[in-house]
């Protein structure tokens, strides 16, 4: 196996509570931190959720912006104006954008912006009339999750983008486990190599997005294959929603990134036998036999 540097996505999601500047501020931290891309999540509650669902309340009380799970996601929402605002500023310093999207109306939007590659989240990768839209008029890759989804159906999600010729070159498929956050059994590192024996000359990539505690396991991940590693992030694990206690606060993401970048360095072949850096201690500590 040939190993790249892989790419670091730091999963901002809904975790800037809803606030621009708090979006802005952690797209800084996440470029200080070394990240290739800074990601968000686009959702129109109308057309996601039914009636029922969007004036249910909040499963998680505690967890809730709004009185009813819709006014929740609502409030959360960025517009697209600023989702704009938020691509310009992260490009003035360096760093990637790109961006989840749910629903049509959200991918519409998405696509207007033009990001080099478009998230399709573990939720809705099923969901074609989307997919038909990523595949069909963007022109940037895009990027599945696979978390609760079965063979068949990523099998169909696969074939679907090779109807037009497109899954070997704009295709990146993830390995995920759907829970916040994962306990380690769950997490199944190995099917990425399963991703690999079913996919790998069919697709462009495999990556990883991981919801559990921790960068340990991110490191397997990278050395089993994956080249792109996607990790919620959040200014403070302790701020009330979903995501943040299986997020990355900035040391974590830090940390992170410099222990993938070191596994890189460090993933190479002897160029030859007898190491530079060995042969003083060779000619020191070698046992001779006279």
């Amino acid at each position: 196996m040939t190993y790249k540097l892989p790419k670091v996505i730091a999963e901002i999601g809904c975790n800037h509570l809803g606030q621009f500047e708090i979006a802005k501020e952690l797209i800084r931290l996440a470029k200080e931190c070394r990240a290739d891309y800074a990601k968000f999540q686009k959702r129109n509650s109308r057309e996601l959720l039914t009636e029922e669902q969007y004036n249910a309340p909040h499963p998680v009380p505690y967890n809730a912006y709004g009185a009813t799970y819709g006014a929740h996601r609502e409030y959360l929402e960025l517009s697209t104006e600023q989702h704009a605002e938020l691509k310009i500023y992260a490009e003035s310093i360096g760093i990637g954008y790109a961006t989840s999207v749910w629903d049509v109306t959200s991918a519409q939007e998405i696509i207007g912006l033009q990001p080099d590659f478009i998230k399709v989240p573990s939720a809705c990768n099923n969901h074609f009339e989307m997919l038909a839209l990523l595949r069909d008029t963007y022109a940037g890759d895009v990027h599945v999750s696979s978390g609760m989804t079965t063979s068949e159906e990523l099998e169909t999600l696969v074939q679907f983008f090779e109807e037009t010729g497109q899954a070997r070159h704009r295709l990146v498929l993830y390995s995920c486990t759907s829970g916040y956050p994962v306990p380690f059994g769950d997490i199944c590192l190995l099917e990425i190599r399963r991703l690999y024996e079913l996919f790998e000359t069919r697709v462009k990539e495999i990556g990883f997005s991981g919801h559990h505690l921790g960068i340990a396991v991110d490191v397997a991940a990278y050395t089993l294959g994956a080249t792109w590693i996607e990790r919620h992030f959040t200014k403070d694990r302790t701020w009330r929603g979903t995501d943040h206690a299986a997020s990355l606060e900035v040391p974590g993401l830090q940390k992170l990134v410099r222990d993938l970048h070191h596994t890189f360095e460090a993933l190479t072949y002897k160029p030859s036998e007898i190491l530079a850096i060995e042969e003083v201690q060779r000619q020191k500590l070698k046992y001779r036999t006279a």
